[in-house]
């Protein structure tokens, strides 16, 4: 009977059910999804979790970042000081409310709010009057908070959000202001005295208040003690700590990466936490500024006002120190805000061993095939090695370990600057945006711009493929072609699976590496002997045209180190080269790390070829002294050697022949290295090299034109010159330089026809024709003839 009353019962009180719901869902949905949304600062920590650097807040504030970590010995003092029954109540005490009105009632004044931990975590968030009617809110919330939160949860949002004094907010920020470190590194005292802050947070001020700030601290040590948080003696000790004075600055450890992180936050219009945790080691990172300084301070006496140094971990590709620049914001003249990290800048020579890993991946050439060194001129550029000298032709990988111009501009234009743009691409260079044609050959000589952070990058994806060669049973993941990162935690996805083929094959890269550890420059041979070390470190420095730019690269198995100095603006100073300013601080921080052990050889991905020992190609038949080495792959498909040709010699051996001059019964016959004229001129005042001997003067009739053994060095065929005015206003002069065969031959010069001079041995003649076209005309005495054309450009009108 009563069951079927219970319906009418509902009818007659149904407007009561309606606003019952109403209440409830308006009680759910009544607090916030976010308590607080001010401003935070940017925080950057090592990969320790400490604090590397922090930016305030853009409206002034030092607010760091919701940290879900509270230290207990905060949670303690705090519960202690403010709400001893935090953890039985629903967020409203009623009896810390029955105290308070009771205290107001007897004091005729508002002596105490009977406010909840929740409630003031609620005030906060809200930032209302203190009113009877936001008293009442408050509470409702907070019964709402604590349905939504653990007890934890809100001590974190009030340790975070609390005020400490000036514009100090929540207690990471507190610490590190008023203590200089972390929070969980404080003492009982410390830790007292930042608890009662939040009560009263003028009592921090230097100049006031300081008593009462010791007597509200030692009152809340006292309840500490009594309640059995500590004892006896670490109270007594805690009340004999110092109270915190002038506000400290916090770390600025690594102000550049920090900008990093704050920018690429706003690129990605990232909501998340402005606080990251870096792979950056805090004690790596200072010891590398302080070398960094040292040099800087050395190196401003001659203008050169910036420097950055980056350190990554091969295999991750984890930024282990950030030193984006000197940091001196006090001297804006020195622009040390500039991130030359990240800054484009032209890299000099430091590409130079990516082109020769990657002729020996195509097998263009092997490890010590010999490449030109002449005076060099192609479609009007003409390089220049950097002691403006020639070798004639020298190998390939002594070419890359001198840094010479010439051999690695001839080597890019055989392997075509448009495949070598394609493949810098491929390893990580983003930066070479425009078309291939924009930088040409100039390309391998620091034509275009990139990054340390790039060129970096590269470098470690290179040793991260040699490493993971025996893990991946000699096969290739493309995965480790990637950019260096500097956010901890970062897990990258697998893009590609396992391959035969890689960017470029692991023996390349060997070889290249190997050839690394000798890197040296002409004439800084007594500057190479200051980094001898018993750390074998394969490295490259570059220097940028105008001597803008000074660069040094090194690796080892473990750690790629970049070092880049200069000026930010682009300024060239004298002095201002890769291996006298660059490698000293690149040696200096890789003796702080710990490197150990050399790649191993990819021998499986090796093949054994007979080269030339002389050339460094492939042995022909020809070669008279031959090596068995292991070369990559691709190198068994490389050219046979050019240089050894049978020679027809008389029975004497002192003379060539012909079949036209000896009988072919009186020949011997041998072999014999021979470079063409404009190599051999320059190549045999550095090298040995057994000349070949003479025609026989009655084999000289027989000789054919093709067979002519003059070559004119200086201009090659169709150059076209231009030739500045000198100092004086006189019109300046070109040098022309042609080589014979015959060491002791005279040659006769002709310019269109005209007869201008002899000259013996040493064959130079300066000249300074007339603009427009002209034939030089070279004829030995023996009526051996050398034509070519060349042209004079005239000098615009200004």
């Amino acid at each position: 009977m009563k069951f079927q009353r219970f319906p009418q019962w509902c009818k007659k009180r149904k407007w009561w059910l309606t606003a019952a719901g109403i209440l409830l869902i308006a009680y759910y949905f009544c607090l916030p999804r976010q308590l607080f949304t001010s401003p935070t600062s940017f925080v950057l920590e090592d990969v320790n979790g400490d604090l590397l650097n922090a930016s305030i807040a853009p409206d002034g504030q030092w607010r760091f970042p919701y940290n879900a970590h509270v230290p207990e010995k905060f949670e303690k003092c705090i519960v202690a000081y403010e709400d001893k029954r935090f953890y039985y109540h629903w967020g409203i005490d009623p009896l810390a409310v029955s105290r308070a009105i009771r205290q107001n009632l007897r004091g005729k004044k508002v002596v105490s709010g009977g406010s909840t931990l929740t409630m003031q975590v609620i005030r906060i968030s809200r930032n209302q009057p203190r009113t009877f009617w936001q008293k009442m809110v408050e509470a409702v919330l907070a019964t709402r908070l604590e349905f939504a939160a653990s007890k934890k949860k809100i001590i974190a949002l009030y340790a975070a959000n609390a005020p400490f004094g000036g514009n100090v907010v929540g207690l990471e920020a507190a610490s590190w202001r008023y203590y200089g470190r972390k929070a969980d590194q404080l003492s009982w005292g410390e830790m007292a005295a930042l608890a009662v802050l939040p009560n009263s947070p003028a009592l921090v001020h230097p100049g006031r208040n300081r008593n009462t700030l010791l007597n509200k601290r030692n009152q809340l040590l006292d309840k500490l003690y009594h309640n059995k948080t500590i004892d006896s003696i670490t109270c007594q000790l805690a009340k004999l700590e110092p109270l915190p004075a002038q506000p400290l600055p916090l770390p600025q450890d690594a102000p550049h990466l920090l900008d990093r992180f704050r920018l690429d936050y706003q690129q990605q219009k990232s909501d998340g936490p402005t606080r990251i945790k870096s792979t950056v080691e805090a004690a790596l990172q200072r010891n590398v500024t302080a070398i960094t300084e040292r040099y800087h301070n050395a190196y401003k006496a001659n203008n050169i006002n910036n420097a950055a140094v980056l350190v990554l971990d091969v295999e991750t590709g984890n930024t282990l120190a950030y030193v984006g620049n000197i940091y001196t914001p006090s001297d804006p003249e020195l622009e040390s805000h500039v991130d030359i990290i990240q800054a484009r800048r032209s890299p000099g020579s430091t590409l130079k061993p990516v082109l020769y890993a990657a002729m020996l991946n195509d097998g263009l050439i092997l490890p010590n095939t010999l490449i030109p060194d002449i005076p060099t001129q192609i479609a009007g550029y003409s390089p220049q090695n950097f002691d403006l000298g020639y070798d004639g032709a020298v190998p390939a990988s002594r070419a890359l370990a001198r840094s010479l111009n010439i051999p690695a501009v001839r080597m890019l234009q055989m392997y075509r600057y448009e495949r070598f743009h394609t493949l810098l691409q491929k390893m990580g260079i983003t930066t070479l945006n425009k078309p291939a044609d924009h930088y040409g050959l100039s390309l391998i000589l620091g034509g275009g711009e990139t990054t340390l952070w790039e060129m970096c990058g590269m470098y470690a994806s290179m040793a991260r493929t040699l490493i993971h060669l025996d893990q991946y049973n000699g096969k290739y993941d493309m995965d480790d072609i990637h950019p260096p990162n500097y956010q901890a935690d970062i897990q990258r996805p697998s893009q590609y699976g396992l391959s035969k083929e890689g960017i470029l094959n692991a023996g390349a890269i060997w070889y290249t590496f190997e050839a690394m550890t000798e890197v040296m420059r002409p004439g800084e041979e007594l500057l190479w002997q200051q980094f001898s070390s018993s750390q074998r470190i394969a490295w490259k420095t570059g220097t940028s045209f105008g001597f803008r730019d000074g660069w040094a690269i090194g690796l080892t198995p473990k750690y790629v180190v970049g070092v880049w100095v200069g000026n930010a603006d682009g300024e060239g100073r004298p002095g201002l080269i890769g291996v006298s300013t660059a490698a000293p601080i690149l040696f200096d921080v890789f003796r702080q790390l710990r490197t150990g052990g050399w790649f191993t050889t990819p021998t499986a991905l090796l093949k054994k070829v007979e080269v030339c020992r002389k050339s460094g190609y492939r042995a022909s038949d020809l070669c008279d002294e031959k090596d068995s080495v292991m070369v990559p792959a691709a190198g068994i498909r490389s050219g046979v050697c050019p240089f050894h040709q049978l020679v027809h010699l008389d029975r004497t051996g002192q003379w060539r022949v012909t079949e036209a001059c000896e009988s072919p019964q009186f020949m011997q016959h041998k072999a014999w290295f021979i470079l063409p004229p404009s190599q051999e001129y320059y190549y045999r005042s550095k090298n040995y090299y057994a000349p070949l001997p003479p025609y026989k003067p009655d084999c000289l009739a027989s000789l054919g034109q093709d067979r002519a053994p003059i070559e004119l060095i200086y201009p090659r065929p169709n150059t076209r010159i231009y030739v500045p005015t000198e100092l004086n206003g006189q019109p300046g002069q070109t040098i022309f330089t042609a080589t014979h065969r015959n060491s002791a031959a005279k040659i006769y010069w002709h310019l269109d026809n005209n007869f201008i001079g002899e000259t013996v041995e040493f064959h130079q003649m300066a000249l300074h024709p007339p603009p427009g076209k002209h034939t030089i005309t070279l004829v030995d005495e023996n009526g051996e003839r050398l034509e070519q054309t060349f042209e004079i450009l005239q000098k615009d009108k200004e």
